[in-house]
């Protein structure tokens, strides 16, 4: 058995401008979600009174941050997860933000989304179950295993993240979506048939390709 993650023995962690409390034990945050997430805010900045959806969220990381730097923001959360809730609820109120511009969720990714949403973030599982030799034992056998697997090729809740997306967006309307370099192909081919105008993988800091964004007109 390999030894506890440090994030879970302190307890928290820091993520852009915020402290993230991991209570329940969610996925810890990683600096490459934090990486897009910052791009994603200053993009967010220039939409007045945007609304926005954390979906997947685990901790709550990152709608908290979008709530910490964009005052005017509001955030719905949505984590099928129901024992994170609380952990996101004192995340929101633990930075000093106003609990009036928050609501959390729970249910199947977008079955309960209220929308429509200037921007959806959303880091989804999407580790494919038969390469677990790229993960860390630690990560296997300490952090949730449902926020991790993403099915066959890792990639199946992506693929119904971004077939409901438009559904849920405004118009225009823009998905954040984080993902392993080479589903960035599959994604491709996946959003050609769906209410997107444009559509670009982009590189972490790492020079990894980790995210896509997605624009509906």
């Amino acid at each position: 058995m390999s030894e506890e993650p440090e994030a879970y023995k302190i307890g928290w962690v820091p993520f852009i401008h915020t402290k993230i409390w991991l209570d329940s034990r969610p996925l810890i945050p990683r600096t490459e979600t934090e990486f897009w997430t910052e791009r994603a805010i200053e993009e967010i900045k220039s939409i007045p009174n945007a609304s926005v959806l954390d979906l997947c969220a685990g901790s709550g990381a990152i709608g908290v941050a979008v709530l910490k730097e964009i005052p005017e923001a509001k955030v719905d959360f949505i984590e099928k997860e129901v024992r994170h809730h609380a952990t996101i609820e004192k995340n929101i109120k633990e930075n000093e933000i106003d609990t009036n511009r928050a609501r959390v969720f729970g249910g199947d990714l977008l079955e309960n989304a209220n929308g429509p949403y200037d921007v959806i973030l959303s880091n989804p599982p999407y580790i494919d179950p038969k390469k677990l030799e790229r993960v860390q034992d630690s990560v296997i056998e300490h952090e949730p295993r449902e926020a991790l697997m993403g099915g066959n090729a890792g990639i199946e809740i992506i693929k119904r993240i971004l077939t409901d997306a438009p559904k849920h967006l405004a118009s225009p309307g823009i998905l954040y979506i984080e993902h392993e370099p080479e589903q960035a192909e599959e994604i491709n081919k996946t959003v050609q048939s769906l209410l997107y105008s444009s559509y670009k993988s982009l590189p972490d800091q790492f020079g990894v390709i980790r995210y896509s964004r997605l624009v509906r007109e």
